[in-house]
């Protein structure tokens, strides 16, 4: 057990530092949660934690000073408590990981407004032409930002499993139900927005295509996930080099001004 707590500690610090980094994507949910999982040995209650956390997160973005609620701190923290020795339910995990965004959020936004220093010291070591003390300073306000998650992590990884258990068994059955609903609706929304995002003649039939597959109860995850890699690459590699492709111009050209269809809706959101 210490060690797979070592093991969470070590994927909050990566998902912290990812939340501002955003390069090997640590911080989303379906990764998060998903090491989460295998860190503590049940990845399939990680996986469903993370794919339901994930469509919750889809709207969550940084705009201009607009910082959105934190993913990382809510999904490495709600993937222990379902994953790990509380063993709470999937949408008990969805609902509790909403105010561990929020929390997440004032956490990030205090940090920024700290490390304004560094990016002083940062503009001088720039006009000095000190790269190296450039690349130090961006180390280590990126490491703030990991151990911004990982204090508040390990300080509720403190609370024990029993009382998460009897906080949750405690609470009517109705309450339970509605919890229940209130996660679905939650996702449920999200989707919503995946869909508008695929109305275009070329994603549909992908669309109803993963409906058709999920209901083949003896496709693992994984052939469905090399599936779906499987369909992209086939429309991305092998169906434009085709008469019959969604990219192709008729007369077998293509004009600097022609965009197909997902461009220009993806440009009008």
């Amino acid at each position: 057990m210490n060690m797979s707590i070592l093991a969470v500690l070590v994927i909050a610090f990566l998902a912290g530092v990812e939340g501002v980094v955003d390069e090997w994507e640590f911080h989303q949910p379906i990764i998060a949660c998903t090491l989460v999982g295998l860190a503590v040995g049940h990845p399939l209650s990680g996986v469903a934690l993370g794919a339901s956390l994930q469509l919750v997160t889809l709207g969550w973005m940084n705009i201009g000073t607009a910082v959105a609620p934190d993913p990382a701190l809510a999904a490495v923290v709600a993937a222990w408590w379902i994953s790990g020795p509380a063993h709470l339910p999937v949408a008990a995990g969805v609902i509790l990981a909403l105010p561990l965004a929020w929390v997440g959020q004032a956490l990030t936004r205090l940090l920024r407004q700290l490390i304004v220093p560094l990016v002083a010291q940062a503009d001088v070591a720039a006009a000095q032409g000190d790269l190296h003390r450039i690349s130090r300073l961006h180390l280590y306000s990126a490491a703030l930002q990991g151990i911004r998650v990982v204090i508040p992590t390990a300080l509720l990884l403190l609370i024990p499993a029993a009382w998460l258990q009897h906080a949750y068994q405690a609470l009517p059955t109705s309450v339970q139900g509605g919890l229940r609903v209130a996660a679905g609706m939650l996702v449920v929304v999200s989707f919503a927005i995946v869909i508008n995002m695929m109305a275009s003649r070329q994603l549909w039939p992908f669309f109803f295509l993963g409906f058709a597959l999920a209901t083949d109860q003896h496709l693992s995850l994984i052939a469905l996930g090399m599936i779906g890699v499987a369909l992209a690459c086939v429309y991305v590699y092998v169906w434009p080099t085709h008469g019959s492709g969604p990219h192709d111009q008729q007369g077998g050209g293509s004009s600097a001004d022609d965009e197909d269809d997902l461009d220009r809706e993806l440009d009008d959101l």
